[in-house]
């Protein structure tokens, strides 16, 4: 299956979901990878069009490391905003890659542009298949042939803005992926050297691999990704994910919906 990979800023993906992209990318799954905004605002010492340039670039060598494509449809940070145009230029990114299944950021989450993006993304899955909806791209893509499967990742720390944890569906083991998720963050080399200069220790890493550990103690293993799926109407209901990746994925916050009588 097409799995498409949609959040904010490089590195957002990486800190949130890489590891899951890693099993999946491993059992044969066709991995994209995109992100709305260029991270032009990640340096105290570069200009935008400096960091934005070199945040793209270690966007692309982390997606590599899983064989996976990278697209930044080039907005800028603290202006990725739900409106009309960029509606559009989401939905024409899910045309072009043709997803059955899209994940992206929490609905809820600490800052705006994850959450912006979460509600952009949610609405161009609705939006692709509908063949009058006009991207108004000069050689648009297709329709997709269907609403595809949408899950949410974590926020950042399992909070909303506001400090509240926020409830998570399935959690999926990534013990076996932890390394390459390591590898694929090591590559934001901008983000991850700014850490070490203003705290004196790799907290880039260290900051991912506690979270992803706490994830896994709950569910009882070395490290994990957790996810929430987006199960309003008209979307699949049947968990995909569970299907793929069998029993690493562990529910805690809803039935079993990976059967195929669950309507």
């Amino acid at each position: 299956m097409r799995i498409l990979a949609v959040h904010a800023h490089p590195d957002d993906v990486e800190f949130l979901c890489a590891g899951t992209l890693a099993l999946l990318a491993r059992e044969g799954q066709d991995v994209h990878i995109a992100t709305i905004s260029n991270g032009d605002l990640g340096s105290v010492e570069l200009r935008p069009e400096e960091i934005s340039a070199i945040r793209k670039e270690e966007a692309r060598r982390a997606a590599s490391i899983i064989g996976a494509m990278y697209t930044c449809l080039d907005f800028g940070d603290f202006r990725i905003f739900v409106d009309h145009p960029t509606r559009q230029r989401v939905t024409e990114l899910l045309r072009r890659v043709q997803p059955e299944i899209v994940i992206t950021a929490s609905p809820q989450d600490y800052m705006s542009d994850h959450e912006n993006t979460s509600a952009l993304v949610r609405d161009a899955c609705f939006f692709a298949p509908a063949s009058n909806y006009d991207t108004g791209a000069e050689d648009p893509a297709p329709p997709v042939k269907s609403i595809p499967y949408l899950y949410y990742t974590d926020p950042i720390e399992g909070k909303d803005f506001l400090g509240n944890p926020v409830p998570v569906h399935f959690i999926v083991d990534i013990s076996e992926a932890i390394d390459i998720k390591e590898r694929m963050l090591k590559c934001h080399a901008s983000q991850r050297e700014w850490l070490l200069k203003h705290h004196g220790v790799d907290e880039y890493i260290e900051s991912m691999k506690r979270w992803s550990a706490h994830r896994g103690k709950e569910i009882g293993t070395a490290y994990g990704e957790a996810f929430r799926q987006h199960l309003g109407h008209a979307y699949p209901q049947d968990n995909v994910l569970q299907k793929l990746l069998g029993d690493k994925v562990h529910l805690v916050g809803r039935a079993d919906t990976s059967r195929d009588d669950v309507l």
